[in-house]
């Protein structure tokens, strides 16, 4: 099982646009229509069934929240933003 990171880990490791809240760490992105933002959340599935996590992900009108914990842990670890980074890099 991971680990949980400390406070300060999780501010120092924390990827651009993500923020904590709670036990988990969260960031919404934006998108030109709803139908790009459907195509990233199905790119981050993947990312995530790769990764053998599952972030939740809830599609609005041209955006995304994506939130991240690792359950089994109690909070956020490693595995949440290193998934975090290959999110953004899947936005870029």
């Amino acid at each position: 099982m991971a680990e949980l990171l400390t406070d300060e880990e999780v501010s120092d490791r924390l990827p651009d646009g993500w923020e904590r809240d709670g036990d988990e760490i969260v960031r919404t992105f934006e998108f030109d229509s709803y139908l790009e933002g459907v195509g990233f959340a199905a790119g981050a599935g993947g990312l995530a069934e790769e990764a053998f996590h599952h972030p939740e992900l809830t599609i609005g009108w041209r955006e995304v929240e994506a939130r991240l914990t690792t359950h089994d842990a109690g909070g956020i670890t490693g595995k949440d933003v290193e998934l975090a980074g290959r999110f953004n890099e899947l936005a870029d």
